[in-house]
């Protein structure tokens, strides 16, 4: 089984990436512009036994997208797993976002997870099988001040997922989605200390999600216990979107 994790290199994608090996995939550990990360995910899954590769893949660019995918299916087969995981965002006041910042977000967080399946269902529906999670936001779901372009984007990414499972679901394909609450990675260190005690006073489990919480949840839809399943939301946000 092959599994390809576009923003790989990442915090939250380099658990997945991980989780994903232990479940028994071979992984492509999906980057941009940090190889080094990427590379490093990718030997660390391979000494605990499982094969990996790190894939360059600017999502934003549909042929480059294509393009991964055939580089993955040459060196570790078909995917049966793509989970779309690449996503960038920025705090600011909707009237201060750049057009052409808006829609580079909306490039990488939209339509990069539209070019990537387009690249891997062709033989997924021909094969009658195959599995995409898409790595959305809280925010995508209720909307947050001064991330108004990165919630568009994300709640687009929601109504993707539910239109494409309809849409596959008769050749064996599932598609799911992960609304990812506040999760304690490199992307939220521009919050102060005192930010992110008043965020976590915000949430009924009293703590900020782990990369791992956001992994586990994958690999449960990952795998057979979820095979029923299919055009649904997890919430994975410790109660803060309810």
């Amino acid at each position: 089984m092959t599994a390809f994790v576009t923003g790989g290199s990442g915090a939250i994608g380099g658990a997945i990436c991980v989780a994903l090996s232990k479940l028994g995939f071979d992984v492509v550990v999906g980057y941009n512009s940090d190889e080094q990360s990427a590379k490093s995910i990718a030997e660390k899954i391979e000494e605990n036994g499982s094969k990996a590769v790190a894939v360059k893949c600017n999502v934003a660019d549909p042929q480059e997208a294509k393009n991964a995918v055939s580089v993955c299916e040459q060196s570790l087969g078909e995917i049966e797993l793509l989970v779309n995981n690449a996503g960038v965002a920025d705090i600011n006041l909707f009237t201060h976002v750049s057009d052409e910042r808006m829609q580079e977000i909306m490039s990488i967080n939209l339509m990069g997870a539209m070019y990537m399946s387009k690249a891997v269902l062709p033989k997924m529906i021909n094969r009658k099988r195959g599995n995409i999670i898409n790595i959305s936001s809280m925010w995508g779901e209720v909307g947050a001040s001064c991330e108004v372009v990165y919630s568009a984007s994300k709640a687009g990414l929601i109504g993707f997922t539910k239109a494409l499972a309809k849409e596959v679901g008769l050749s064996g394909i599932r598609v799911n989605c992960i609304t990812a609450g506040m999760i304690d990675t490199p992307m939220n260190k521009g919050f102060t200390q005192d930010e992110i005690a008043e965020i976590i006073d915000e949430i009924p489990l009293s703590r900020m999600g782990k990369p791992s919480d956001i992994a586990n949840a994958v690999a449960f839809l990952s795998s057979e216990k979820a095979s029923y399943i299919t055009g649904a939301t997890i919430k994975v946000n410790g109660g803060m979107c309810i």
